[in-house]
């Protein structure tokens, strides 16, 4: 069974409480579930992470390497600032999905540069939390070969 590993960066542990105006009222915990459930109908594992700190979201692609097919990220702010997570996944030879809950070219002009779009085979934003499942709609028959 082919793994996804979904990695969401800063502040995303607080999803549902921080700005639900902006990033509605769902937990990650719910986006997790979700995530796990379509995964299984899609036959993949998910393994679902989160950080506050990049030095561990760098380790995580790094780790990835060895034991996923795919990487669904979330970056949060550190799309728009990190060269070293762009490097990491420069280092991942599989597909890389890069998801924003909010659209992030409708907000202030600093958040409308990303890095990691740079190293991302697609790049899903403004959808809210259906763009992780959107993400693994899309690599379900990549990863399986269909």
């Amino acid at each position: 069974m082919p793994t996804v590993y979904i990695l969401n960066g800063p502040n995303l542990n607080l999803l549902g409480q921080r700005q639900p105006e902006i990033y509605g009222s769902t937990t990650l915990a719910d986006v997790e579930q979700s995530c796990t459930t379509l995964g299984k109908e899609l036959g993949l594992e998910v393994r679902f992470f989160q950080s506050n700190h990049e030095g561990v979201i760098v380790d995580t692609i790094h780790e990835a390497r060895h034991k996923a097919d795919a990487i669904v990220i979330n970056p949060a702010a550190l799309t728009h600032t990190s060269v070293a997570i762009l490097d990491a996944l420069n280092t991942f030879d599989a597909p890389v999905i890069e998801v924003h809950i909010s659209n992030i070219h409708k907000r202030e002009s600093f958040r409308h540069h990303s890095y990691v779009s740079l190293r991302a085979e697609g790049v899903i934003a403004g959808l809210g939390i259906n763009g992780y499942l959107l993400a693994l709609r899309h690599l379900a028959p990549l990863l399986r070969g269909v």
